[in-house]
């Protein structure tokens, strides 16, 4: 039986950089120095161990490339090394000289169990400023053979190579070779598009000021570019310094994202961390560019040679993450990125609201504030988009509507929200009238039982959203919504209508946890007034509540997240469900490493010490069947029929007319089976 908490199990695969210190013109000394790293990386479960460029001889030899004595100890050292991997579990890739059709080239060696998979010549050679590596080599578009007889092996060789285990779906091998990145058409280029999720750079790029920051981008935006992973390797200390100082650099990049970095200028420098293959394959699934990028280079990727491999992974034991996984994907933890991301969904959400009131010719807006989270948001950004257009605030009609289980608390901190925006506070007690359609429908409690079910609270949201329409008639003003990304995602708001429905929801593509965010950064900046800084904070600090059914004998009110779940554990599967269709069995796993008891993920700076709290895997899992039963199987009907609004977030909106498309009697059976499966295999 395979371990649930094995990465492996889960689309993730590990992998290891290394900077060993070269001993130039050494091959034996090198190849012992890259033996005795693999098999750190094999003790790391490590499913690929990659060295810097030439690391088998040292790059800085100049002409000693030239010397048969040196390219024989080379192919020896190669030898050893390939004999050494039998027993390892890591694809081992490392550099050094081949020679093949009467010329010299600058290779890569894709090694694993002993078995020489390929090598893959350098592309592109670097002929200017320090480098004159023309003079030794020749580029790969030089060869004549596909095949090379190396360290005793005849094997593939080529540029067109990629490496693919068979045993690990979406784990595909593609090679750059330093200065291949920075061709205008990198090789890795057509890997990808010919399948390669993976890409190593073996780079021997020297060090300079600031060229760190050059190599690192580089990457980065080349796993973006060619949406997969992309992992670099620099040679470092022993190459010689005669005229050039080189510094190790390791780095590890996720479509788009740094994952990892390792220490410069540090003798035998390493880096580990995992590559998410799975989310590599459902975005490349999804993004139809891609697929026209394999269109449009079909015929030369017809040539691309694939090679296959079997990595016989370690599954029968745990083996966890060491990459950290964000506890809150919408929301960053980084305070400078938080405020980054924070103004720009403050700035899209009063541009959007701002073209939508100049198309529509009305200069009045209608909202419904409870002194909860999502109309307070609503609220602010609709006193900006009058701002903006030189509009009254005044004209903003802001209504309390208290009804049953209304608050003393959260009604007074919608008027002074109202009075500190300086904008028109109205209140309409909607009790008498909802007591009347109580009566009217016949309703129990209308004869005095307490009966507070779907209907007596939906007779409350339906009675405020026609109050507001109707007032916006009367008026002429724009409806503004309210409701959140979240609670379209489960479904929680009252359909027709009810808070479903306005003429225009500036919160549809938010999620609650990044409102929360959003409310404080306004507080904090003053972007909502300073003087409503102080009810922002209160707002913060009350308990998430629909306020529809009374609080009972003991006093507790109504909580939301008692009934959907904590909105910190589904706003997380919602960024993996919406933004790349993980299955239940992955995102259990990834809630564990982030929530979960044994968590080592970082708290975010700007999280409360007393909501800072973690769950086990049954709570996960509990949570998970009420997302899975009410986005898949429930609520559809409702994102189907939802008002205009902007896309906030990368993970997309809920609109049909944008990020997600399905049918509104769809059945969730399969994500609840996998569920259970899952249960069983864990004993809950």
């Amino acid at each position: 039986m395979s371990a649930f908490r094995n990465l492996y199990r889960h689309g993730f695969v590990r992998v290891a950089a290394f900077a060993p210190e070269v001993a130039l013109a050494d091959p034996a000394c090198n190849a012992q120095a890259l033996i005795t790293h693999a098999r750190e990386a094999d003790k790391a479960r490590a499913a690929l161990v990659l060295f810097p460029e030439l690391s088998l001889t040292g790059y800085a030899i100049d002409d000693l490339h030239h010397q048969s004595t040196l390219l024989d100890a080379a192919e020896d050292a190669a030898r050893a090394l390939i004999a050494a991997s039998a027993d390892l579990m890591p694809v081992i890739v490392a550099g050094c000289p081949v020679r093949a059709d009467g010329q010299l080239f600058n290779c890569a060696l894709v090694i694993h169990r002993g078995r020489l998979l390929g090598v893959v010549p350098k592309s592109y050679l670097p002929n200017y400023r320090e480098f004159y590596e023309k003079r030794w080599f020749a580029p790969a578009a030089g060869a004549i053979s596909d095949t090379v007889r190396f360290a005793g092996q005849d094997t593939p060789f080529g540029a067109g190579l990629i490496f693919e285990a068979e045993d690990v779906p979406g784990f595909v091998l593609g090679v750059d070779i330093c200065e291949d990145l920075w061709a205008v058409h990198p090789p890795s280029l057509d890997g990808a598009l010919a399948g390669a999720s993976v890409i190593v750079n073996l780079s021997a790029s020297n060090a300079l000021i600031g060229k760190a920051r050059e190599r690192s981008e580089l990457a980065r935006v080349q796993s973006r570019r060619v949406m997969g992973a992309y992992l670099f390797a620099a040679c470092g200390p022993g190459e010689s310094t005669t005229d050039l100082a080189w510094d190790g650099q390791l780095s590890a990049h996720e479509l788009g994202v740094t994952l990892a970095e390792g220490p410069r200028f540090e003798p035998g420098a390493s880096l580990v961390t995992e590559f998410d293959v799975e989310r590599i394959a459902q975005d490349r699934l999804r993004t139809s560019t891609f697929r026209d990028g394999i269109a449009a280079r079909a015929d030369a990727l017809k040539g691309i040679r694939r090679v296959g491999f079997e990595l016989a992974l370690p599954l029968d034991t745990d083996l966890s993450l060491t990459r950290k996984v964000a506890r809150f994907p919408f929301v960053p933890s980084d305070p400078e990125r938080l405020d980054e991301d924070c103004y720009e969904a403050w700035s899209i959400q009063v541009a959007g609201l701002t073209q939508r009131l100049q198309s529509s010719g009305l200069k009045r807006a209608v909202i419904g504030i409870s002194g909860g989270l999502d109309s307070t948001q609503a609220l602010i950004i609709t006193a900006r988009a009058f701002d903006r257009l030189g509009l009254s605030r005044k004209d903003i009609i802001a209504l309390t509507l208290p009804g049953f289980a209304t608050s003393k608390e959260t009604r007074e901190q919608a008027i002074a929200l109202a009075g500190a925006l300086g904008v028109t506070h109205r209140e309409i007690d909607i009790r008498p009238a909802a007591e009347k359609m109580l009566a009217d429908i016949g309703h129990p409690y209308a004869s005095g039982a307490k009966q507070y079910d779907v209907t007596f609270e939906n007779v409350q949201a339906g009675l405020r959203t026609d109050y507001l329409f109707r007032i916006a008639n009367h008026e002429g003003g724009l409806v503004i919504g309210t409701g959140d990304l979240s609670e379209a995602a489960l479904g929680w708001c009252t359909y027709g209508v009810g808070d479903h429905m306005s003429h225009y929801n500036v919160n549809a593509g938010l999620p609650k946890t990044l409102i929360q965010h959003l409310i404080a950064w306004a507080a904090r900046t003053g972007a909502a007034d300073e003087q409503a800084g102080p009810v922002l904070n209160r707002i913060l600090a009350t308990e998430i509540s629909p306020e529809l059914i009374p609080a009972g004998e003991d006093g507790a009110i109504q909580s939301t997240q008692s009934v959907i779940g904590p909105y910190a554990l589904q706003d997380f599967t919602l960024h993996y469900v919406a933004r790349y269709g993980f299955g239940p069995a992955k995102i259990a796993f990834l809630a564990d490493a982030a929530w979960g008891t044994g968590s080592r993920a970082d708290w975010p700076d700007h999280v409360p010490e007393a909501e800072r709290r973690s769950y086990e895997m049954a709570e996960i899992l509990g949570w998970l069947e009420v997302f899975v039963t009410r986005f898949f199987g429930q609520s559809q009907f409702k994102r189907s029929a939802v008002p205009n609004g902007p896309k906030l977030t990368s993970a997309g909106a809920l609109s049909p007319r944008g990020d997600w498309r399905m049918p509104s009697d769809a059945s969730a059976r399969a994500w609840l089976d996998a569920l259970k499966t899952l249960r069983g295999e864990l004993g809950l």
